[in-house]
């Protein structure tokens, strides 16, 4: 009776670990497209909605670490007169328009943009890390979106905030940067 009552509670506490660990991110990554080996990159400015000073700056140089790392060695980055963000001033979505036309102007094939919601620690006795980014992969040529990815994730309270946000631009980069080795 004993070897079944430590079994259930074993299957219980497994159930419940599960739960609470799929509760720490939701994530949603579109297909990737079939992507030219060598293709020419640009990183263009990332929107900051959240009231976190420079949010986006910080998302784009992850993403920017990430896709060099894993091979995505032909890339370029916007022009910093571009991204006129600030501590009090928010970017726009005119400065990515002229990153657009930048990348156009450049002859670059495709284009990583994308939208920071939520770079925080939660207000409470935990203050857990809390990150919110969607992706978007823009043929420059048409200015077509041929890849999204969007994610949310938290992590623990001793976690930082960055290695949170890392972990999270990893698993929605993941598909893209397959497609584009």
């Amino acid at each position: 009776m004993k070897t079944h009552i430590l079994n259930f509670s074993r299957i219980l506490l497994a159930g419940v670990l599960l739960a609470v660990l799929a509760a720490c991110s939701t994530v949603d990554v579109g297909p990737a497209p079939t992507l030219e080996a060598k293709a020419s990159w640009a990183l263009l400015p990332f929107a900051n909605n959240t009231e976190t000073p420079q949010a986006g700056l910080r998302a784009e140089a992850i993403s920017e670490s990430l896709l060099r790392a894993n091979g995505v060695n032909n890339l370029r980055r916007y022009p910093s007169n571009l991204n006129t963000e600030t501590l009090f001033e928010p970017m726009d979505r005119k400065q990515l328009d002229a990153a657009l036309e930048w990348a156009r102007a450049e002859n670059l094939k495709y284009a990583l943009t994308g939208t920071v919601d939520e770079w925080r620690y939660k207000v409470g006795i935990d203050g857990e890390p809390a990150v919110g980014l969607t992706l978007q992969l823009i043929e420059v040529s048409s200015g077509n979106v041929v890849w999204a990815a969007s994610g949310g994730k938290t992590g623990w309270s001793r976690e930082a905030l960055s290695a949170v946000a890392q972990k999270l631009s990893r698993t929605l980069l993941n598909p893209l940067i397959a497609s584009a080795r």
